[in-house]
């Protein structure tokens, strides 16, 4: 049965985490994706390209292999169900204009790596590397390095040399990009120059690998988008080690003439959003893990039954140095997850 955007709008969280991806009548034409899509087509004729790649609605953000085109997340086809990944996953990838056209060009890196074999090139494989390195589970980012540009979180072109193509790619593709000026005296500035040779080469050139197949769209997905939730918190989340319980002793009270003063716990929950924010601007991690060491120091601080022992400002602050220290500690030790 296919649900109409209607139906859609009016259904509970519940009932929409019953539903199957095939039972989703969606489309990008009906979307704001479409002005999105086209943008990004202007764009790629400004610079004179006349490749176009495909796109169509699957379970999340992806180019295939050996296919020059790229699948949308089904959430940003429809308000209702952006809610709902908002609430599942504390956070919308590719919510905003900003951040769609960001993805869609990093993407669309992929697709045109793919359309021509650029990754099969000798000098392709000197300056970005081998594209048959295995993609790690997990990758330990430089934030200090320039051997790559900056485009999406978390560093993200150190996770494989075809990722960082492709983040090469979307800081090179809008028009007014200044990536001559931005990175100049940068070892990066190489790898900029190469898409630009390159792209001005095969601009006029019909693609050698020409597929439109969709890969995984919508109407071939039977899973049901609760498994789907489950499965993205766990691909997410972590093992972080417990909270020691010094820190939080150092942060919090537990003297009896403090035993008025308003619980830390109570006071984490009440900061949670803000702090959530403050630490992914820090870090760059996904703001469902961040939410996972929140949630560990607030059941942590509920059983040692803490208060705040010093002014509430003072106490969000350490909490938001204590959560980022958590944080960066794991992604330090080589645990950033690579985006599925």
């Amino acid at each position: 049965m296919a649900f109409t955007s209607s139906d859609l709008s009016s259904m509970t969280d519940e009932e929409l985490l019953q539903l199957r991806f095939c039972d989703l009548n969606l489309s990008i034409e009906e979307s704001p994706l479409q002005a999105r899509i086209e943008q990004l087509y202007r764009e790629l004729e400004e610079r004179g390209i006349q490749f176009r790649p495909h796109f169509w609605l699957s379970d999340e953000w992806f180019s295939p292999d050996g296919v020059p085109g790229v699948a949308i997340p089904f959430y940003l086809a429809h308000p209702r169900l952006m809610r709902l990944e908002r609430k599942q996953l504390l956070e919308v990838e590719g919510g905003t204009k900003l951040s769609c056209m960001k993805i869609l060009r990093h993407e669309t890196g992929h697709a045109i790596d793919t359309a021509y074999s650029l990754r099969r090139k000798k000098d392709y494989r000197e300056l970005f590397g081998r594209f048959s390195k295995p993609y790690p589970q997990f990758y330990k980012p430089d934030p200090q390095t320039r051997d790559f540009v900056l485009h999406l979180e978390m560093w993200y072109a150190q996770a494989h040399p075809l990722e960082d193509f492709a983040e090469t790619f979307a800081v090179w593709l809008p028009p007014k990009s200044r990536w001559r000026t931005r990175y100049q005296d940068w070892p990066a500035l190489k790898k900029l120059q190469y898409v630009d040779q390159t792209m001005s080469q095969v601009a006029q050139q019909k693609p050698s690998v020409r597929s439109r197949r969709q890969v995984e769209k919508l109407s071939q997905i039977r899973r049901r988008l609760g498994t789907h939730y489950t499965r993205r918190r766990d691909h997410y989340g972590m093992n972080y080690p417990n909270v020691f319980d010094k820190d939080l002793g150092k942060l919090f009270s537990c003297e009896r003439h403090h035993r008025r003063n308003p619980t830390a716990a109570a006071s984490l929950s009440r900061w949670r959003g803000e702090i959530r924010r403050v630490v992914a601007h820090w870090t760059g991690a996904y703001s469902y893990t961040i939410d996972q060491v929140l949630q560990e120091m607030i059941e942590r601080c509920r059983e040692l039954n803490l208060h705040l022992g010093s002014p509430a400002e003072t106490c969000k602050r350490d909490a938001m140095i204590l959560v980022a220290l958590r944080t960066s500690s794991y992604l330090n030790a080589g645990n950033r997850r690579v985006m599925m």
